[in-house]
């Protein structure tokens, strides 16, 4: 499993991610915002979760020993958990304007690119 391609790693080559989350529309205005979440693996569980930027261009805390981000620390601000291969799930949450990324926090997902950034506008 490719491993550095984590959000603001120096120099890391997306290009080889082994996994990805995809989101449409890349942004949307403030306010209430429901994500419909699927899983369109065959055969892992993943999740979604939303992380406020305060600092964009910044790593996120990571736990090394855990191969995960420090949720708590990251700010997270919602998520649809454990997805089953094939499952979906929702997500309302109030969004202010800023810069976000939607990771998946299962052990290695992050790291093997599973993140995008998603953007809210005033």
């Amino acid at each position: 499993m490719a491993i550095g391609l984590a959000y603001a790693t120096p120099s890391a080559d997306t290009a080889k991610a082994t996994m990805g989350i995809k989101v449409s529309p890349p942004e949307v205005k403030a306010g209430n915002v429901t994500f419909n979440v699927k899983n369109d693996s065959k055969d892992r569980v993943h999740e979604m979760i939303v992380i406020y930027l305060a600092n964009p261009g910044r790593q996120l805390p990571y736990i090394n020993a855990q191969n995960r981000v420090d949720e708590d620390k990251a700010g997270d601000k919602g998520e649809v958990s454990d997805l089953k291969p094939g499952a979906s799930g929702t997500l309302r949450v109030n969004l202010k304007a800023g810069k976000y990324l939607l990771i998946c926090n299962q052990s290695g997902h992050y790291a093997a690119g599973m993140w995008t950034e998603f953007t809210v506008d005033p």
